[in-house]
C-alpha cells in the first residue's frame, strides 16, 4: 500500500515498521491455517494427573526453593475494563423496562445483599436520594440503583477495571481482585526474606487509580501478611497494536488516519519478556477467593510450582550435557525419553538422526522456555483446552488451543473427546541453563493469530488479534498440562458469578 505522510509519523509514534503493517494487512486478508491436532490431551496422553505422592514431593520442593535466593514473581494480567462483567446490567438500563423481567436482573436484585459492594452503594444511595437500597427496590426505583454502581457521577463499576472493583467481603471491610492476588502472592511466592514480587499489566488510562489502590492498602497488607511488597505495572505497548480493515482488506481509516487496536493479550509476552525472574506465575485478573476458601488454590500453585522446578533442573543438567559434546547414546535416550514421557514430544525422526544430529536436535528441543499449565476437568466453563499438535519440523507437542484456531470439519470430534480446559493457571521459566533470558517473542508462531469481526462506529471492521499469551504466543516452549481441581477456578465473567459460594 501507498503510505501517507500521517501515516509514516503515525507509525514511527506506535514503533510500527512498515513492513509490520504489511504482513498485518496480509494476514487480514488471507487469514490464519488451522491447527493440525494429533489428538486432545487427556490424562496419560498428555495431562498430568498428580498422585499424592507426586503433591507433597512438588510442594516439598517448591518450599525449598523459596530458600534458594531465587527470584520468583507473580504476573497479572489486569488491563481490561469491566464493562463485559456488566453487560446485563447495561442492557436493562439501555431498555425501555422499569422493573427486572429476566432471569439475570431478578436474582441480581434479590441478591444484592450479598455483594460485597452493596454497602458502599447503600451508602451512597442514602445519601443521594435519602432512602436505601431496599427501600427504593419497593418504589421499583431499579434504574437509578444501577445507574448509579455503573456510570459517573456514582460509583462508576462500568467503567474501572476488574481489578478495582470489590469482590469479596472480608470482616470490617471488603476487597478487590488486586488486594486478593496480593495475598495470593504472600502464601505461596513468599521467599526466605518475605519480599513478594508482582506484576500487574494494566490500562495506560487506568494507572493512576491502580497506583493510588496499592498505596492505600500496601502497609495493611504487608502487616497482615508478613511480607515487603514489591509491585510494578506495566501498559501494552503502542508496538504491538494491529490495524484494522475493511471486509474486502483494505485498511480502515477514520478521518484519513489508519485505525488500529490493541492487539489482544498475546501483545504481553512483550512485557512478560521484559521481567526477570527466575519463575513467574500467571493468572487472569478475575480469578481470585477469599482467604477462607484458598487452601486448594495456595497449595495446587506449589504443586506446579515443584514440578516446573524439578523439570526444569533436569532440562539445565541435560543441556549442560550436550554443550560439552554429544553424549554416549545411552545418556541421549534417556534424554529422548525424557522428551517423550514428561514433556510429550514425539520424536520417531530422531531414530535415523547421525549421534551429532541426534544431540543437536535434543538441545534445540530443550533449551527453551519452559511452562507448567494447570488444566481442570471439563464442565461447561468457557474457555481454550489443552491439545498435541503437529509442529512444523513434523514433531508434535502440547500446545492451548482455542475453538476458532481448529477446523470446523473436525471441530465437532476433538470438543466432544477433550476432557479438560485452560483456566489460565501457568507457571514460567524464562532462562535457559546458563541463566540467561530467552528473547521470548522467537517463541511466537505468527500463524496462529484470530481474525475477528467488529462494528466500529456502525461500520463492520476485521480485527486482528495477536496469538495469545498462552496460545500462539509461547507456541515453541516446553510445555507441560497437569490437573488441577476445579475448586481452583472461579473466574467472574458476569456481576452474578460473584453470588457463586467460592466469592461469598
Amino acid at each position: 500500500m501507498d503510505l501517507q505522510l500521517s501515516d509514516i509519523r503515525l507509525l514511527e509514534e506506535k514503533g510500527i515498521k512498515p513492513e509490520q503493517l504489511e504482513a498485518q494487512l496480509k494476514m487480514l486478508a488471507d487469514g490464519f491455517p488451522y491447527l493440525k491436532i494429533e489428538s486432545p490431551a487427556t490424562v496419560g496422553h498428555g495431562i498430568t494427573r498428580p498422585t499424592d505422592e507426586l503433591i507433597a514431593q512438588s510442594v516439598d520442593i517448591w518450599e525449598k526453593y523459596l530458600h534458594t535466593g531465587a527470584k520468583v514473581m507473580k504476573m497479572t494480567p489486569a488491563s481490561g475494563a469491566a464493562s463485559r462483567m456488566f453487560k446485563d446490567l447495561y442492557g436493562f438500563l439501555n431498555s425501555e423496562a422499569k422493573t427486572p423481567a429476566d432471569d439475570f436482573m431478578k436474582k441480581f436484585f434479590d441478591n444484592i445483599e450479598s455483594f460485597a459492594f452493596y454497602h458502599r452503594l447503600n451508602r451512597e444511595m442514602l445519601t443521594l436520594y435519602g432512602r436505601s437500597i431496599d427501600t427504593m427496590v419497593k418504589e421499583g426505583q431499579y434504574r437509578e440503583i444501577i445507574d448509579h454502581l455503573l456510570n459517573t457521577p456514582g460509583m462508576g463499576y462500568g467503567h474501572l477495571p476488574k481489578a478495582l472493583l470489590m469482590f469479596h467481603r472480608v470482616p470490617g471491610t471488603s476487597r478487590t481482585p488486586l488486594e486478593e492476588h496480593i495475598a495470593e502472592g504472600a502464601q505461596y511466592a513468599s521467599g526466605s526474606d518475605g519480599e513478594v514480587n508482582l506484576h500487574f499489566t494494566v490500562s495506560q488510562d487506568h494507572v493512576p487509580l491502580v497506583k493510588a489502590k496499592l498505596e492505600e492498602v500496601k502497609a495493611f497488607m504487608e502487616h497482615q501478611y508478613g511480607i515487603r511488597l514489591n509491585v510494578t505495572l506495566s501498559v501494552q505497548k503502542p508496538s504491538t497494536d494491529t490495524v484494522a480493515a475493511t471486509p474486502d482488506g483494505e485498511p480502515y481509516r477514520e478521518n484519513g488516519t489508519l485505525f488500529f487496536r490493541p492487539g489482544g493479550h498475546g501483545a504481553l509476552i512483550e512485557n512478560l519478556n521484559d521481567l526477570d525472574a527466575d519463575v513467574i506465575f500467571i493468572k487472569n485478573i478475575d480469578n481470585v477467593v477469599p482467604d477462607k476458601l484458598r487452601e486448594s488454590t495456595i497449595r495446587f500453585k506449589k504443586v506446579i510450582g515443584g514440578i516446573l522446578v524439578a523439570t526444569k533442573m533436569k532440562i539445565d543438567r541435560y543441556c549442560r550435557m550436550l554443550k560439552k559434546g554429544v553424549p554416549p547414546e545411552e545418556e541421549r535416550e534417556e534424554m529422548l525419553e525424557f522428551l517423550r514421557t514428561v514433556l510429550c514430544i514425539t520424536h520417531d525422526k530422531a531414530d535415523s538422526m547421525s549421534p551429532e544430529a541426534e544431540a543437536e536436535y535434543i538441545f534445540g528441543k530443550l533449551n527453551r522456555p519452559l511452562r507448567v499449565c494447570g488444566m481442570v476437568k471439563n464442565e461447561g466453563e468457557p474457555g481454550g483446552g489443552p491439545f498435541l499438535c503437529y509442529n512444523p519440523d513434523g514433531t508434535v507437542s502440547p500446545q492451548i488451543l482455542e475453538s476458532s484456531q481448529i477446523d470446523p470439519a473436525v471441530a465437532a470430534e476433538m470438543m466432544r473427546d477433550a476432557s479438560h480446559f485452560n483456566p489460565v493457571d501457568l507457571v514460567v521459566s524464562t532462562k535457559d541453563f546458563e541463566g540467561k533470558k530467552f528473547n521470548l517473542p522467537d517463541y511466537v508462531d505468527p500463524a496462529t493469530g484470530f481474525i475477528s469481526e467488529k462494528s466500529r462506529e456502525g461500520v463492520v471492521i476485521k480485527a486482528l488479534e495477536l496469538p495469545g499469551l498462552w496460545n500462539g504466543a509461547m507456541s515453541d516452549w516446553n510445555t507441560i498440562f497437569v490437573e488441577v481441581p476445579a475448586d481452583t477456578f472461579n473466574p467472574v465473567k458476569t456481576v452474578n458469578d460473584l453470588l457463586r459460594p467460592y466469592h461469598q
